[in-house]
């Protein structure tokens, strides 16, 4: 069964293993999941991720997910851009996430970015989550 929207799906499962304070969660790989995934641990939202093989051989990718004491750095994650409504963003445009406190991840001709390297690269692109 094909996914709609596979990026929601992989926000949807981190959010979920937060709530349950998992230590890490494992869901189906893809590039755009992997880049997603370095992202968020170069801007140390997670501890690591990995690229696994199930016991089918289907490629998962791994997040190990972080936490200060008994609560979860991710506080909340959050799809603007979905399959059925696209949202673009000038380079002017990109939003700032909790006055700096959070980021925006967003899809540019250049590859995926968090909000401070679009702007100061100058591109925008679709805003693909916002993560705080």
């Amino acid at each position: 069964m094909s996914m709609t929207d596979p990026i929601a799906d992989m926000l949807t499962r981190i959010r979920n293993a937060c709530a349950a304070k998992h230590r890490r969660v494992d869901m189906p790989a893809s590039k755009v999941k992997a880049e997603l995934a370095r992202i968020l641990k170069e801007n140390h939202y997670i501890t690591d991720y990995r690229l696994v093989e199930s016991e089918k051989g289907h490629k998962l990718l791994r997040v190990i997910l972080k936490y200060a004491g008994d609560q979860s750095v991710i506080r909340e994650m959050k799809r603007v851009s979905t399959p059925g409504l696209r949202k673009y963003v000038g380079a002017s445009a990109i939003p700032r996430v909790r006055n700096g406190l959070g980021m925006a991840i967003v899809s540019t001709s250049r590859g995926l970015m968090s909000d401070n390297d679009a702007r100061k690269a100058h591109t925008g692109g679709e805003l693909l989550a916002l993560v705080w």
